[in-house]
């Protein structure tokens, strides 16, 4: 049986609506959604064959995987909707134009009340919540004929047991993530990435339509780059060593920051593809940077890079820790981000976002 710590992990963004929710700080990720608007009308127009589509039912089913909560997913959804219903219009099948059912798709833990109170009033199709994990089935077989994803896929099934085990070379002692940690521990994080690829892969092979399309926008590092020259490891790493200084005079568990790694990877180009090309269920239409708009970019002010790493991983955190620690946490965080130079300087920053467009083959 799996260690039930590795379960632990399912709630990281921060529901509701108030000042540190996923909702209310989720200005970088709406960056990528608006970024990524023309790659999907480019998607449809030129990969979506609306003869795959369901001509019996009149019905187009879309799914967004990990939508977690706030307008993004509705953005996303909707640049969807309209580039299908241009592509009924451009081939002069006004007429033809279907129904669309949306599913919203995230753990069971997300605050799907908050989801569903925001759903926007005057939207262009039925919308439906299905809870569960992404590494797994979801949908009936041949069920969906689009499938997008933004922002969710560098989120692990679980920690990798190697890192919280004591006894094996690849323990993380005092540290939350991979960022500097000896090869192992970062082997240990490509191979249970590895692992839920496959597993994301071949359930979505399943659900699609043959010619369905999979839309897949996430964080990456390029090919030649390490964790540790990205503002993600570098804010992973303050975080981290806020924590070790708050156990070394007894705010914190030592035991319970060792034992706590956060369940994400950030795959490079090469690496992905090739993950992909394995799986052997999908044609390669493009993979892509996106040009995300650097005026959501507004991590390097203190205040705004707490609040938004918060609102990210507060879920999970509060789990680990319990809530009465947050403050203090990431007041010590600001203070650190403060006396970086790292974060004030934009050039520094290389993570990319990868666009990836895959059709479901014979």
């Amino acid at each position: 049986m799996e260690d039930e710590r590795t379960y632990a992990y399912a709630n990281a963004m921060k529901g509701g609506e108030g000042p540190h929710s996923y909702a209310q700080n989720s200005n970088y990720q709406r960056g990528v959604v608006e970024a990524a608007k023309e790659k999907i009308i480019e998607a449809v127009a030129n990969h979506l064959d609306i003869k795959t589509l369901s001509a019996s039912l009149n019905q187009v089913c879309v799914a967004d995987l990990g939508c977690s909560t706030g307008p993004n997913t509705f953005i996303s959804v909707q640049n969807i909707i309209e580039a299908i219903q241009h592509k009924y219009i451009s081939k002069g099948l006004n007429t033809q134009i279907p129904e669309f059912l949306v599913f919203f798709n995230d753990h069971v833990s997300n605050d799907f009340n908050t989801l569903y109170k925001s759903l926007p009033p005057h939207r262009q199709y039925f919308a439906a919540g299905v809870p569960g994990s992404f590494h797994g089935v979801l949908f009936p077989k041949a069920s969906l004929h689009f499938i997008h994803s933004s922002y969710a896929l560098q989120w692990l099934s679980k920690v990798p047991l190697d890192v919280i085990d004591e006894g094996s070379p690849a323990w993380n002692k005092g540290r939350i993530f991979y960022t500097n940690a000896p090869k192992e521990v970062v082997e240990a994080f490509a191979t249970q990435f590895a692992k839920d690829m496959e597993s994301f892969l071949i359930a979505r092979a399943q659900e699609l339509v043959i010619g369905g399309l999979l839309a897949l926008f996430t964080p990456a590092i390029p090919d030649v780059m390490s964790n540790s020259d990205t503002f993600t490891g570098t804010e992973l790493d303050l975080l981290g060593s806020c924590l070790m200084d708050m156990a070394k005079v007894g705010l914190v568990s030592e035991a319970k920051v060792d034992a706590f790694n956060f369940p994400a990877y950030f795959t490079t180009p090469k690496e992905l593809k090739a993950l992909i090309e394995r799986n052997g269920h999908f044609s390669f239409e493009r993979m892509e940077i996106l040009n995300n708009q650097k005026k959501h970019f507004t991590l390097r002010n203190p205040s705004m890079s707490s609040l938004s790493l918060r609102a990210t991983l507060g879920g999970l955190l509060e789990k680990q820790f319990g809530n009465e620690i947050m403050d203090e946490l990431f007041n010590r965080y600001s203070k650190k981000v403060a006396g970086s130079s790292f974060f004030l300087k934009p050039e520094t920053e290389k993570t990319m976002v990868l666009f990836v467009l895959l059709k479901r083959n014979n």
